[in-house]
């Protein structure tokens, strides 16, 4: 598969084989139970090591707590590094790595000069997030100059105001907007016929897999919006009542868990990256 392609909902399945028989080959990530929170920031550098794509995630303070999420660090690092393992096996794209050929990932301040460096910046538990005015004023001059930001993993109605409400000091004026599955990037290479909601890993195992919506009645749909700028290019996405990226962190921890979430979410993922890449 190369990038560019357009994938039809058969290449979606023919990733889940792919995925599959590689966790049953023993080749998927197999870092062992994940203990979020424990792993120290490796702070982007001065100058990026090469031209290759790298992973930045987003630190920020949190000005509110939500059940399961633990700020900045929810899903660091496991979920850049396996992403970004499979775009590299998915696609031509050209990751960074490290001397042990493991991929390259920072994590940055939005008062960091290296911000500015980052070609792609992630934040999970994003409805816990509050922005300093410099901050504020640091991330719109990141995302106007052409950066962008992906947030995952915040769940609710509290979540989602408190987002929205820090969103918009950043980006006043800029509409956020509901994503249609008819958009690119739903189909940068796999053609997405739905946003998956995906569950946290414990979430999904104290319910045996029943239940996705974290959150009950208040997060059963997912959302999927998104920030363009004045020539409708995309600078922020927005996956509102799922958590794509515990599809990534988790994916060598359960089969069960693998199989109904990590095609779907890594296909997205990959759609994303190929589409801020491209556009």
């Amino acid at each position: 598969m190369t990038r560019g392609r357009r994938a039809t909902g058969a290449m979606v399945t023919g990733l889940a084989a792919i995925l599959v028989a590689a966790l049953l080959a023993g080749l998927v990530s197999s870092q062992g139970v994940i203990r979020e929170g424990s792993f120290p920031p490796i702070w982007a550098p001065p100058q990026m090591p090469d031209s290759a794509f790298i992973f930045c995630r987003m630190a920020y303070q949190s000005v509110r707590r939500e059940p399961s999420g633990i700020g900045w660090q929810t899903d660091y690092p496991y979920a850049e590094i396996n992403l970004m393992t499979r775009l590299g096996e998915l696609t031509k794209t050209r990751v960074g790595r490290d001397a042990a050929r493991a991929p390259i990932h920072f994590v940055v301040r939005l008062t960091d000069d290296t911000l500015f460096n980052c070609p792609f910046l992630m934040a999970s538990d994003p409805g816990t997030v509050g922005f300093t005015d410099l901050e504020v004023e640091r991330l719109r001059a990141y995302l106007l100059k052409g950066g962008f930001l992906w947030v995952d993993d915040f769940w609710g109605t509290q979540a989602w105001t408190q987002w929205s409400m820090e969103i918009g000091r950043v980006l006043p004026g800029f509409p956020i907007e509901d994503v249609a599955m008819t958009d690119p990037i739903m189909s940068a290479q796999f053609q997405m016929t739905e946003v998956p909601q995906i569950s946290n890993f414990q979430f999904w195992r104290r319910t045996g897999g029943r239940s996705t919506s974290e959150r009950g009645a208040d997060s059963e749909v997912v959302h999927f919006r998104v920030i363009r700028n004045e020539s409708h290019h995309v600078m922020v996405v927005m996956t509102h009542n799922t958590d794509v990226a515990d599809s990534w962190e988790r994916e060598g921890e359960d089969p069960g868990f693998f199989e109904q979430f990590s095609p779907k979410g890594y296909a997205l993922g990959v759609n994303v990256l190929l589409h801020a890449m491209t556009h």
